[in-house]
Parts: structure tokens; C-alpha cells; sequence
């Protein structure tokens, strides 16, 4: 944009001093003026970086969601855990107290 700028103020004769100074072809104007008149150099603005930002109520949906899958593996291994205790105790012979009061 800035060489295009100073192009553009050039008196008649003095784009090949430029172009010289710069080390450009005349083609780079030529391709550069036309990205401006169709609006191709509004994508080399400057724009923010990184992922668009989230509305509040998004990001606590994500977060909620990814709680309730740990929760949910949590749960899981859990009842892994119970069944192996009963199939354990189940071959142990191991009874409760309460099934033989004479113990």
C-alpha cells in the first residue's frame, strides 16, 4: 500500500525511480492496482489472530460437556471396580456378616 501510495504521487517519470529503489517491475504496480480497485489487498489488513472467540454461554456449554464426560469415565471405571469387588468376594465365599450370624 505504501509503494502503491507513492506511485501514485509520482510526477510523470519518476515511477521508474522508484520502481528502481525498490527493486520492482512495473507488473507489480499494474497487479497490486488492480487487487486494491477489486478489494483483494482488504485481506492482507491486519486482522486478529488465533480461534474467533466464543459467546459466554458456548464456552460454558464446552466446559460443562467436557466435565460431563470425565465424570462419566469416572462413573464407569467406578462400576468396574464394584463388579470386580462382588465377582472377587463371590468366589472368595466372602458373605456379609449379616447372612451367617453364627461367625
Amino acid at each position: 500500500m505504501r509503494i502503491l501510495r507513492e506511485a501514485d504521487a509520482c510526477e510523470p517519470g519518476q515511477i521508474g525511480a522508484l520502481l528502481r529503489r525498490e527493486g520492482l517491475y512495473s507488473s507489480h504496480l499494474t497487479h497490486w492496482r488492480q487487487q486494491r480497485d477489486h478489494g483483494g489487498l482488504a485481506a492482507l489488513a491486519p486482522q486478529r489472530r488465533g480461534r474467533p472467540a466464543r459467546a459466554a454461554g458456548e464456552q460454558e456449554l464446552a466446559r460443562l460437556r467436557q466435565e460431563n464426560e470425565r465424570l462419566t469415565q469416572r462413573l464407569t471405571a467406578a462400576e468396574s471396580v464394584i463388579d470386580i469387588q462382588k465377582k472377587v468376594s463371590a468366589l472368595l465365599g466372602l458373605t456379609s456378616s449379616t447372612e451367617h450370624p453364627g461367625c
